[in-house]
């Protein structure tokens, strides 16, 4: 099912960037020098290079500001596992001991073994 739906969302994004490139294969000139009119550094491209090549930019800035804004989520989720680990350590230590009769008992009843 999950084979299906992803074939169904990729399928119209392939058309599309495949459209996209198609349809923009003029060469264009890319340049950083606004201010001068034959600039030092340029090149010629293809509008829909230059196009995707901004995209997978975006996807990388993008991702790259998104895990560096989850990174107190991601130490906190360290934290958490690591102190669980270390009371399961402690907890199945204890449950190794057996109980001990040195300690005061509330009634005649002997004490509950611990749970396993």
């Amino acid at each position: 099912m999950i084979r299906f739906l992803k074939a169904l969302v990729l399928l119209p994004v392939a058309i599309i960037v495949v459209l996209l490139a198609v349809a923009n294969r003029e060469s264009v000139t890319l340049s950083f020098d606004p201010f001068s009119p034959e600039p030092a550094f340029s090149v010629v491209l293809p509008l829909y290079a230059i196009v995707f090549a901004a995209v997978a930019l975006g996807i990388l800035v993008g991702g790259i500001g998104s895990w560096l804004g989850q990174g107190k989520t991601r130490a906190s989720a360290r934290h958490h596992r690591r102190e669980r680990e270390k009371l399961e350590r402690e907890t199945a230590q204890l449950r190794t001991f057996p109980p001990d009769g040195s300690s005061p008992a509330y009634g005649t009843a002997a004490a509950l073994p611990a749970p396993r």
